[in-house]
């Protein structure tokens, strides 16, 4: 659906259509794998007024969703998206790229490769007030209170928003390996383009992912010698998901602040306990009718959870993180 314009939404709130077509058209972009790429530079010229312009008002508050992708990251947010106050942006690519110059992971928008992990140190000066008004003017723009910012890849940049959005809050979602593994893969089989898929162009992403995070993880050493027969999608994104998941348990044993966990199949299976919790935790103010429609929206799993079937070398870090994530052991 364009711009996750749900019809429950239009049904329910119409009025909430106004920020999702402002996000959609100014402030997210088109990645490789969507039409409409046309209209990326001048979301990026746009970008350049909204970090001329100086925007003054409260410090921003941003809700960041976390995780990996295929993991529930976007229905939450749109569930959220309900809410009165809230505003979200669907994984904005381009604002970050406008941001910092080198988060384009998978060939969007630069030649130039990106980087997964930023630390406290890249929350420079110029990239913060870049980020500040760049929120501030979806804000202004879309009368919301407040911003959701949905990309997982954040995971990898806590420091980053921690730095940067001392008030901010951070909602990491966390499912199950084996569904996400078929998803992904799902995904990547019916969206990929000539040359580009889940993996971004030429496999861009996949390769940023070895040398960045896997190469360096000790974890990762008996994968090493084999990395050359990862080839199928299952076995790439079960690599995405545990190295993504390796980290979610380095941030629940540093106790990350101002940080919530949340798994996705309470989340379906609890949908108002699930949003009231995360409500109360990002400080939204309770919104019954937000609550009512993401009872409708999250709905229970349907699906056993199976094991897709992994490369053996892959097989025992990935059976130890779901193992330490809670997951009992699926059915093969």
């Amino acid at each position: 659906m364009i711009a996750q314009l749900d019809p429950l939404l239009l049904k329910t709130r119409p009025w909430k259509a106004w920020p999702r077509l402002l996000a959609y058209l100014l402030f997210e972009g088109r990645p490789l794998t969507t039409r409409g790429r046309w209209i990326n530079p001048l979301v990026l010229a746009g970008y350049r007024l909204w970090g001329a312009l100086p925007l003054r008002a409260a410090p921003v508050r941003p809700i960041f969703i976390l995780g990996t992708g295929r993991s529930g990251t976007t229905v939450l947010a749109r569930a959220l998206g309900m809410h009165r106050e809230v505003g979200f942006l669907n994984e904005p690519k381009a604002l970050w790229h406008a941001a910092t110059g080198e988060d384009d992971l998978i060939g969007s928008y630069s030649a130039q490769p990106g980087r997964f992990r930023m630390t406290a140190a890249d929350a420079r000066p110029e990239v913060a007030r870049r980020l500040n008004r760049y929120y501030r003017a979806y804000l202004r723009l879309s009368g919301c209170r407040r911003v959701v910012d949905k990309y997982p890849e954040l995971l990898f940049r806590t420091d980053l928003l921690d730095r940067g959005f001392p008030e901010g809050r951070k909602i990491v979602l966390i499912r199950s390996g084996h569904d996400v593994c078929r998803s992904v893969a799902g995904w990547s089989r019916a969206n990929g383009r000539a040359g580009a898929d889940w993996w971004g162009r030429q496999g861009r992403k996949w390769h940023l992912l070895v040398e960045q995070l896997v190469r360096p993880d000790p974890a990762f050493a008996p994968l090493l010698p084999h990395l050359g027969e990862i080839r199928r999608q299952e076995d790439m994104a079960a690599v995405e998901w545990t190295v993504a998941m390796r980290e979610v348990l380095r941030m629940r044993a540093m106790a990350r602040p101002r940080t919530l966990y949340v798994r996705y199949e309470s989340l379906l299976r609890h949908p108002r306990r699930e949003l009231r919790r995360i409500m109360d935790f990002c400080g939204l103010e309770p919104d019954d009718t937000a609550l009512a429609c993401a009872a409708r929206l999250l709905r229970p799993p349907r699906r056993a959870d199976t094991a897709p079937g992994l490369h053996p070398a892959l097989q025992p870090l990935f059976d130890d993180t779901m193992h330490r994530l809670g997951y009992a052991p699926a059915r093969p």
